[in-house]
């Protein structure tokens, strides 16, 4: 693989200022940002006044503590404009949730917003080793979701040619990669073995590609799984992070001359850690909930928003600004199966681990009598894999999380393509046990 590592000359100069300079900076910021909730959000002043507390309030950084989280459903019960703090008229983009399990949230931005958004992808871009003039296959999805175009926008801000391929139709992202040659693509790691897949079925070496590095996000992903796309494809594997609610794709990014954890462009986003349970924050380095505050946005200012990915804080490396650890789930997609908490991405790193097996995956949760049961359907990963060695290789996985995650699943080794595949974020878990 290449080395990418960008010239630091061309690094934002916030990205390498000292800490007590970018602390200023969000305090400063962060004044700012509560004082535009309380003064423009209704559902905003509301909640501080209920409180007790009042953007002047906040004299330190650590004073932000003192003011109330915002939750997914409170923007769900706002919709669709009413926790937008500016008019209509300012707004330049709308996004929005699908809203597949229940009332979708809504986002806005102003042309500001926008300006923003695009700078701190550029810079997301850059870090990962991609350079103006380079070309971008952008495989997120377009649309209401903030992935593809908010990729595009900071591909635009950096002076990439994008293909905005979207997601989908398989066999032409693998016709246009051979083809366009472009150094670098954007998408979801899950995706990304589809198309690796797809370089198999049509006989085409990923090792021979064009791609020099792969920008993967929008869900968890393990360092196994980093290691299996880069020694696929020959390539760097980075990992980019961002929510809808906060701004979309580049609230933090891996750089690529060091792949350990994300950087928080901290000029823009305030995060803090904090015991899901209850509540209070933790210090850097203690593993927890993430929570985030926009300090810059103007359409969609939001506070303390629990995201309810786990993580931890850890001091910067690669840029002065704090990281963020790979995260390792959702709290909300946690399964507690008999008294055992469950991540998904437990199962995967594990998965990768076995010979003969896929990297591709699905748990099934099913309930006999009062018992909760698991189900894990994976795939061989080879069509000359035979009925002897999937058995054992299920035998061994099953085994493998008995005793690494201390419970007892059934294993079940499909044909290769039995796990559906997703254009998108993958569908890792079905929940067919009784609600209520």
């Amino acid at each position: 693989m290449k080395d990418l590592t960008p010239d630091r000359a061309s690094l934002d100069p916030i990205e390498i200022a000292s800490r007590d300079e970018i602390e200023a900076l969000q305090l400063d910021r962060l004044k700012w940002s509560l004082r535009h909730a309380y003064d423009n959000v209704p559902f905003y002043r509301k909640s501080f006044d209920a409180a007790g507390v009042h953007p002047d309030d906040l004299h330190t950084l650590s004073d932000l503590a003192k003011f109330p989280f915002t939750v997914k459903t409170d923007l769900r019960d706002n919709y669709p404009f009413d926790m937008f703090a500016v008019p209509r008229d300012q707004l330049r983009r709308i996004h929005a949730s699908s809203g597949t399990t229940g009332q979708p949230t809504v986002v806005g931005y102003t042309q500001n917003d926008l300006t923003n958004w695009g700078n701190v992808v550029a810079r997301s871009l850059r870090a990962a080793g991609m350079r103006p003039g380079d070309m971008l296959h952008n495989a997120y999805g377009y649309g209401l979701f903030t992935g593809g175009l908010g990729i595009h926008l900071g591909a635009d801000a950096l002076g990439l040619a994008t293909i905005p391929i979207s997601g989908g139709m398989t066999p032409r992202q693998v016709r246009l990669i051979t083809d366009f040659q472009p150094k670098g693509i954007t998408v979801t790691p899950s995706y990304a073995l589809s198309v690796l897949d797809e370089f198999a079925a049509q006989g085409i070496d990923p090792r021979s590609s064009s791609l020099e590095v792969g920008i993967f996000g929008a869900e968890p992903w393990t360092n196994a799984m980093r290691r299996e796309i880069e020694q696929a494809f020959d390539m760097h594997a980075v990992d980019i992070y961002g929510l809808s609610e906060v701004m979309g794709p580049g609230v933090s990014m891996e750089c690529v001359e060091s792949k350990d954890g994300l950087h928080i462009w901290e000029d823009h986003f305030y995060p803090e850690i904090i015991n899901p349970e209850t509540g209070q924050p933790v210090a850097d380095g203690e593993r927890g909930e993430l929570v985030f505050t926009s300090l810059t946005k103007e359409a969609f200012p939001i506070i303390r928003y629990r995201t309810r990915d786990l993580t931890r804080l850890l001091a910067g490396t690669a840029r002065t600004m704090r990281r963020m650890e790979k995260v390792t789930g959702r709290s909300d997609d946690m399964i507690i199966l008999r008294g055992v908490n469950v991540f998904p991405t437990q199962i995967e790193e594990l998965l990768m681990q076995t010979p003969a097996l896929a990297p591709h995956f699905q748990i099934e949760l099913t309930q006999e009598g009062r018992m909760d049961r698991m189900r894990v359907l994976c795939e061989a990963s080879d069509a000359g894999v035979d009925a002897h060695t999937r058995e054992a290789a299920g035998a061994a996985l099953s085994a493998a999380i008995k005793q690494t995650v201390g419970i007892s699943v059934a294993i079940t080794v499909g044909d290769v393509g039995a796990v559906p595949r997703s254009e998108g974020k993958a569908v890792r878990i079905l929940d067919a046990r009784p609600k209520g």
